[in-house]
């Protein structure tokens, strides 16, 4: 029968931290802790395994499991010295999920557990402190209610204010034994209100309820959305860890907090995190009170009153500074850390690998590595390339005039500016419509995660650095300022205020606002922003992965400025410059037209002939940025009729700028419509019917490469694409028209330089005849998006409909043109890099998709033993960092 409950704490670990899949991140470390001899409290975890099987039993839990259970209960018992539901002197637990990936805020927790009218007065009298007792239970009918039975949480905060409201409190911890006791009574009433029966007295039901909600939280949609924004699959399951309760919440002597080992905001080596004295881990973590400072110097830079950690409870301080270096060793990463102190004794009740921003990620592993706690090869590996996106945009410009509304707490950093927004919905509805928007909330909760996804930066009038909104911020690269106490919100009224009374200013739903989660400022109106610094931590990460990645990168780029910032970026060169692009400029695009209309082919040449010394001009200004790299020219793809009016008020102009009738340009326009212009006349059907097209647009690439040349000495080495090549006698013929040219420019200028001609492979034919097509061509470029297209047969414009619902669903494990369809559109690029090696062994490979910048999709390139990807300019340090460790992941064990 299959083992479901594994216990930990009081010398028993059924696990440790290689345990991870099954156990969870958060049983694994518990039983690993236990086992190093920390102070953890008892208790059990059941396995991920069982997520699968409660969703196949319709939620019900098999008597073998309830054994196992009360099996893991005796064990927490044998160790406390208490008994679940004994009135006298009862043992509480708490609920946990943990799954095998760290999901902040998402699912579910229970504590308290195991409170009920009899045992509320059993742990009043062993704890000698009846306020204390009935908080304790004021907080579970609370969050039970709230979790389990799924009741409105406002109601019972509403509850609770009221309360504080006519006793004149300002405090939750002003609330006396007999104030809690009364408020338990109304929270009672509450439950039978609105659940239609009494809260549950039987801690045996209490605790499946539980174990129920937590399993249940899996498959909430705020946890869906959080998977489906950080690929984590479904079918992982979580587990639920059951533990015995230790007390922060027992007075001046007690307290509970969350840290890590280092600040996960820019990486340095100094203790980070919060506190507070007399509450439990909760209240740090949803910024209802205020937090305090672990160590005396983070309370003097932040220029804070109340006493930090390392005043107030020294003796403990020093005990958790060696517990946070021995885990830190252990575990050879920054952790995260959540600690009790129970009336002066300490307990740890999670460790994990910390959430980090990429310049806090950067500087860590490259510290790491440097202090010699990892290798280079780890350091290298454990920084997750997507993250580096938020370090390769601009930043707000120093010396910019800022009108500083007010100020916060620096919670993730980065800038980002927007239009104020103040519910989840309107963020993610107005991002979609391509606006830049901020979320501001009073404080944030797990449902709106899609929210925060969908907003530029969020901004929080409550929570320290550890709260839900600056966890998830920083673990999304969002700029984050939290607990900005200056402002309130009237979320209903789209209406925020900053100061009181007369001197008061107001930001308005649909107002700029732009904030800096590097130094907690709220600023009126847009700030301009400078380009990123990428030297330090970052040049010196990118120094090591490209002295262990197989797999070149390049860039896709058209313009200088492109090539440029590509270059800044390490691009080795250009992997597809299209061609198209550079033909829409205002006079351009009359000759464009001029040629499109012409009756003959002396009107086209005559139309090509003012587009050559354009084109020639373009191609120079490339070479020059790319001097002795290759540049990779795809000649001109798309249907002519882009280039054509679409709208009637457009014809008139058109026409008289192409110095032709408006019917003439209707006529032309109707001919050359097409009801599947993707699958219609372009690419290299365009160069077989009209090459003089073709012939024009690679006696500009050699002119320009030639002059280049030339000039500096450095000859660039241009490589023709041929698009949307089936057959190998479309290739033969375009080759053709391009060797032609080539040696025409030779004779004419005395100059020789080395140049390839291959092609664009983005049709499945093309895959299937890779062997014949080599004969021909030299190279293969992988148009990963139109393969995808044309393999998958869906439309990327129209996929957005329906794709999203395809994920969901276990369809497509993710969005096909975001993450190579490695099964389908993969297979085919693996046999037409099989079958083009087997005919040309030395032809060069590579992909310049979108896919070019994803990692995973940069992995299976190298599985395959592609020589290159290309990425657009801002992700090529993507791509660097990500093809080094796709080839690190390819290495043989050692």
């Amino acid at each position: 029968m299959t083992q479901y409950v594994y216990r930990f704490g009081g010398g028993v670990s059924d696990g440790g931290k290689g345990d991870r899949n099954l156990l969870g991140g958060k049983g694994a470390n518990l039983a690993e802790m236990a086992a190093i001899g920390l102070p953890v409290p008892p208790g059990f975890t059941i396995s991920t395994e069982f997520c699968a099987v409660y969703y196949d039993e319709g939620g019900q839990f098999p008597q073998s499991l309830r054994d196992e259970v009360a099996t893991g209960i005796a064990h927490i018992e044998g160790v406390t010295g208490k008994r679940f539901g004994n009135p006298a002197d009862p043992l509480l637990v708490s609920v946990r999920s943990g799954a095998r990936a760290s999901m902040p805020g998402m699912m579910d927790t229970v504590l308290n557990l195991g409170l009920n009218d009899q045992t509320v007065e059993g742990l009043a009298a062993t704890s000698g402190d009846a306020r204390f007792a009935w908080d304790s239970y004021r907080r579970f009918i609370q969050m039970y209610s709230d979790v389990v039975l799924e009741l409105d949480h406002d109601a019972f905060e509403e509850a609770l204010e009221i309360a504080k409201e006519d006793r004149g409190y300002f405090l939750d911890t002003d609330l006396t034994a007999d104030d809690l006791r009364g408020l338990v009574a109304e929270y009672k009433g509450l439950v039978e209100q609105l659940w239609g029966k009494p809260f549950p007295q039987d801690v045996h039901d209490q605790l499946w309820g539980a174990v129920g909600a937590v399993f249940g939280s899996w498959q909430s949609e705020r946890a869906k959305v959080y998977r489906r924004l950080n690929d984590i699959p479904a079918s992982w399951g979580t587990a639920v860890n059951v533990q015995a309760m230790v007390f922060g919440n027992m007075g001046d002597t007690s307290a509970t907090g969350v840290a890590f080992t280092r600040d996960p905001a820019i990486g340095t080596k100094a203790y980070y995190g919060e506190f507070l004295i007399n509450a439990q881990g909760e209240d740090v973590v949803a910024g209802i009170r205020t937090p305090q400072y672990l160590t005396t110097a983070a309370r003097a830079a932040a220029g804070a009153k109340p006493l930090s950690m390392e005043e107030a409870m020294p003796v403990v301080f020093a005990e958790l500074a060696k517990v946070f270096d021995l885990l830190e060793t252990h575990y050879r990463d920054m952790q995260d850390i959540e600690f009790t102190v129970q009336q002066g004794k300490l307990w740890m009740l999670q460790t994990r690998s910390g959430k980090r921003t990429a310049k806090a990620a950067l500087k860590i592993a490259v510290d790491m590595a440097e202090e010699g706690l990892i290798t280079r090869e780890e350091a290298v590996a454990r920084v997750d390339p997507a993250a580096l996106d938020q370090l390769l945009h601009p930043t707000l410009d120093p010396k910019a005039v800022r009108d500083v509304l007010t100020k916060g707490l620096p919670a993730s950093p980065g800038a980002a500016s927007g239009f104020a927004v103040f519910d989840s919905d309107t963020a993610e509805t107005r991002a979609a419509a391509g606006e830049a928007v901020i979320l501001i909330r009073t404080e944030t909760s797990p449902e709106d995660i899609h929210g925060m996804h969908a907003a530029k930066g969020i901004l929080t009038a409550r929570g320290g650095m550890t709260s839900h909104a600056a966890v998830v911020a920083r673990g999304m690269g969002r700029p984050c300022v939290s607990g900005a106490g200056g402002i309130s919100i009237d979320a209903k009224a789209g209406v925020m205020r900053v100061g009181l009374g007369a001197e008061a200013r107001v930001v308005n739903a649909g107002d700029i606002i732009t904030i800096d989660g590097t130094t907690g400022e709220v600023m009126a109106g847009e700030v301009p922003t400078v380009q990123p610094e990428l030297s330090g931590d970052f040049a010196t990460l990118m120094v090591w992965a490209d002295g262990v990645r197989r797999l070149r990168v390049r860039a896709n780029a058209e313009t200088p400025l492109d090539a440029k910032v590509a270059r800044e970026f390490g691009a080795e060169g250009i992997g597809l410059c299209r061609t198209e692009h550079m033909f829409f400029d205002a006079e351009r695009i009359t000759n464009v037209r001029q040629m499109i209309l012409a009756e003959d082919e002396a009107g086209r040449r005559a139309a090509l002939d003012k587009l050559l010394p354009e084109q020639r001009s373009d191609f120079v200004q490339l070479f020059e940025v790319m001097a002795g790299l290759p540049v990779t020219i795809r000649l001109l793809d798309p249907p002519l009729h882009e280039f054509l009016p679409h709208e009637e008020s457009e014809f008139a102009d058109v026409a008289a700028a192409a110095g032709v009738a408006v019917d003439v340009l209707k006529r032309r326009a109707a001919d050359l419509h097409e009801f599947n212009p993707m699958l219609g006349h372009r690419g290299c059907r365009l160069g077989v019917t009209y090459p003089e097209i073709y012939e024009m647009q690679a006696r500009a690439i050699f002119e320009a490469a030639v002059l280049v040349a030339q000039k500096s000495g450095a000859a660039p080495i241009p490589e023709v694409m041929i698009p949307l090549v089936g057959t190998r006698r479309e290739l033969e013929l375009m080759k053709a028209v391009v060797d032609k040219a080539a040696q025409a420019v030779f004779a004419d200028t005395g100059t020789t330089i080395t140049y390839h001609v291959g092609t664009m492979i983005e049709l499945p034919r093309a895959c299937l005849m890779a062997g014949e097509i080599a004969e021909v061509g030299e190279f293969f470029s992988f148009g990963t998006n139109d393969l995808t297209q044309t393999t998958l047969g869906v439309s990327r414009d129209d996929a957005a409909r329906f794709l999203t619902t395809y994920v969901e669903r276990g369809i497509y494990a993710r969005d096909p043109f975001v993450s190579l369809d490695v099964e389908g559109v993969g297979q085919l690029i693996g046999m037409a890099a099989e079958r083009g090696r087997a005919t040309r062994p030395d032809i060069k490979l590579g992909i310049c998709g979108e896919h070019g910048g994803d990692p995973a999709s940069i992995a299976f390139c190298e599985t395959v033993g592609l020589d290159y990807v290309s990425a657009s300019p801002y992700r090529v340090p993507i791509a660097r960092l990500a093809a080094a460790q796709a080839a690190l992941a390819a290495k043989p064990a050692a």
